[in-house]
């Protein structure tokens, strides 16, 4: 691991404010902001996700992430944890939609390595022009530089509350458009063209409800990786491909540490383990969704600016090489949630009944599992909360089926392994008295 990754400031801080960004490539030999202490707080403004790094070729990941931060004390093989204390969404207006990627316009992967077909230019500079989606324009010859179209997709306005949004027809669409860093509240960091530009307009009208969450939050990989890669599913895509963030299968295993989720559960109130692949960990987020049905199955969902606030602690020796999640209550599926007093009670008088000496204490915990298709995904989620928790496979797959479900956060290949556990089991990993907390255990 090289050591340009480590702070030049001299004492560990209680609060570090984030307001720079990466190229959206996530290097660990670029130095880190900080250092914040264990126990600190950490606040930035991110910039929207998705759309808009995906139609500026300049940015070389598809999203653009805040740049890590060093947390005093984190080693590698350790983990940390990350509660979330408030996520607000700033943007007024977003837009989005179903996508295609056109012939020609990026070097084997359009998120990674854009580039103009007419000049040929990989990772071209690019402005804008006018409205719609030819309007992002190269520097050097003027062509439009389209690695990504709206197939089908809306602009969508935000209350003066942001708890729900509407859709809007063309002509509001273009003028928000007309204003498009204003309403996308690009953070002043930021160097994305803003996908307001677009205008689309394909379902005006519909009112949607907003439910703000984070895609990415995690820890920096221990390689250069493009940040939207971050990931089994998307990562797959850089097993052999023809740019220069071309890995090994056997590298993205290693370096991974699945930070871009895309799971609707990683909100306000939460608490994220994630694992530590280099010293100080570098904690980093982005990709602000204000709103998402479970799986992501349009591709993208309503990217948007906020501001976050993170309590960050180091977690000693965590067994995991992926993220474990504690949801909010209300965000555990049904068979998951914990038990109340008066089903407690009912569970007692029939251990008394059938002679059980004991009923074990559960509590609830969702393993993340990634990798290049769901049911892949799925065996890794198993995997990793078989060897966390110390059991079998077919434990795991036997207490995910009675007390909890698998679900999807993202398609191609991000899921949970939700369930109610043994607390012994959660207690021998360092990991039980976040989930007395988060449930009142």
């Amino acid at each position: 691991m090289p050591d340009g990754n480590t702070p030049s400031s001299t004492a560990a801080r209680r609060s570090v404010v984030v307001q720079e960004f990466t190229n959206s490539v996530l290097d660990p030999a670029q130095p880190m902001l900080g250092p914040v202490q264990s126990g600190g707080t950490i606040i930035a403004n991110t910039a929207p996700g998705c759309w808009g790094p995906m139609i500026t070729p300049r940015l070389r990941g598809g999203h653009e992430v805040t740049r890590p931060v060093y947390v005093e004390g984190a080693e590698v093989g350790d983990g940390i944890a990350i509660r979330i204390r408030d996520i607000t969404v700033t943007s007024t207006a977003t837009a989005s939609g179903h996508d295609s990627s056109p012939e020609g316009f990026c070097l084997g992967d359009p998120y990674v390595a854009a580039r103009c077909p007419e000049c040929d230019t990989v990772w071209p500079e690019t402005h804008v022009e006018g409205v719609g989606q030819k309007s992002v324009r190269c520097d050097a010859c003027g062509n439009p530089v389209t690695p990504f179209e709206i197939v089908h997709g809306y602009t969508v306005t935000f209350d003066d509350t942001r708890s729900v949004g509407l859709t809007v027809p063309k002509a509001a669409a273009e003028k928000i458009a007309g204003q498009a860093d204003h309403f996308a509240a690009l953070p002043d960091g930021s160097r994305q063209h803003s996908i307001l530009h677009y205008a689309p307009s394909d379902m005006p009208g519909t009112l949607i409800r907003m439910r703000p969450f984070m895609g990415q939050l995690g820890t920096c990989p221990s390689m250069p990786m493009p940040d939207s890669h971050n990931a089994g599913d998307f990562g797959a895509f850089l097993v052999g491909a023809p740019h220069d963030y071309a890995i090994t299968p056997e590298q993205l295993a290693e370096h991974k540490t699945d930070g871009h989720m895309d799971i609707d559960a990683v909100r306000a109130g939460a608490i994220l383990i994630a694992p530590v692949k280099v010293p100080g960990a570098g904690i980093y987020m982005g990709d602000m969704h204000a709103g998402q049905g479970d799986g992501e199955i349009a591709g993208h969902t309503m990217d948007v600016s906020g501001s976050v606030t993170l309590q960050v602690e180091v977690v000693k020796d965590y067994p995991l090489d992926g993220p474990v999640l504690f949801p909010l209550e209300e965000d555990l599926p049904p068979l998951a949630r914990p038990f109340t007093e008066a089903e407690i009670a009912k569970g007692r008088r029939l251990a008394d009944r059938w002679a059980v000496k004991e009923i074990a204490p559960l509590a609830p915990i969702s393993v993340v599992g990634t990798a290049a298709n769901l049911n892949a995904a799925i065996e890794n989620g198993l995997e990793r909360a078989a060897k966390l928790l110390d059991m079998s496979v077919a434990e795991v797959r036997n207490r995910a089926t009675v007390n909890g479900a698998i679900e999807i956060g993202r398609a191609p290949g991000v899921i949970q392994v939700t369930f109610l556990a043994p607390l012994d089991k959660l207690d021998a990993v360092g990991l039980g008295d976040y989930a007395r907390e988060q449930y009142g255990l």
